[in-house]
């Protein structure tokens, strides 16, 4: 059987670089391309050296059309501008993408979605099995515990990272709204300064820490009264992320098109 070949986008950052090392750890797959910006400081250098690993012949290029043109799939996680241009070659191709890119707006998860109808297309804040595990338990804490407890979602990361609340954090806040059975977005409280007033009722609130290279943590809180529960994720090895972006390359390869996410992957077939 013939092994899925890859695109890797970013892949001078620290992402792409951990994909690199992990699809040349992985049965069944093979780098085809590596991607970066324009005005990358890496374009034309290995994609093995820069990775940490012997030589491999792919270059570091700019031209996604051209690295498409011999791909099964890409694996992306890059800016909300280029994941939504990535996501339309591949619709055009008629292949896998599978996007890690957090802080993508209403608008790039339409253009999204419009891709999906050609491609199969994976899209998750986080690629982990523990915090896939951990948003399902978020989602049945809501709903066992109700509108009693409220909901707090903290999450702390790098000093570098661009996006807050991050990716997962919105994840387990989209899965405590799914419990209570309510809309997200007309519940989320993201920022409090000053005079604020009291806690609104039913209110999901997200909390965002930055410093140091910390790679992600994050904890849903269901704080009532006398008690709170705690349900915690530490990402310790950003390689949980690759793998299960592989994982999910290897999965999406050969299914119709559609939008798909971690919860699917991990369920199987």
């Amino acid at each position: 059987m013939t092994d899925m070949r890859l695109v890797v986008t970013g892949a001078a950052g620290r992402m792409g670089r951990m994909l690199i090392k992990t699809i040349a750890e992985t049965p069944g797959v093979t780098l085809a391309a590596a991607l970066e910006r324009a005005d990358s400081t890496a374009l034309g250098e290995d994609a093995g050296l820069l990775a940490g690993l012997g030589a491999n012949g792919v270059k570091i290029a700019d031209d996604p059309l051209t690295a498409l043109l011999k791909a099964d799939g890409v694996v992306d996680f890059s800016s909300p501008a280029a994941s939504v241009e990535i996501a339309d070659l591949c619709a055009q191709a008629r292949i896998v993408d599978v996007i890690g890119t957090t802080g993508l707006s209403d608008t790039d998860l339409i253009r999204l979605a419009a891709a999906a109808r050609h491609a199969p297309i994976v899209r998750s804040g986080n690629m982990s099995l523990g915090v896939n595990l951990l948003a399902k338990l978020v989602r049945e804490a809501a709903r066992a515990l109700g509108s009693d407890y409220d909901v707090e979602i903290l999450e702390m990361h790098h000093r570098s990272k661009v996006d807050a609340p991050s990716g997962t954090a919105l994840m387990l806040g989209e899965a405590a709204a799914e419990g209570r059975g309510v809309d997200l977005k007309g519940h989320a409280e993201r920022g409090r300064d000053g005079i604020t007033g009291a806690r609104k009722a039913g209110a999901i609130g997200f909390a965002s820490l930055r410093g140091g290279a910390v790679i992600g943590d994050h904890s849903a809180i269901f704080a009532g009264d006398g008690e709170r529960i705690v349900l915690s994720h530490h990402a310790e090895d950003r390689s949980l992320f690759a793998r299960g972006a592989i994982k999910a390359a290897l999965w999406a390869h050969g299914r119709k098109p559609g939008l798909y996410a971690m919860a699917d992957v991990l369920g199987g077939d």
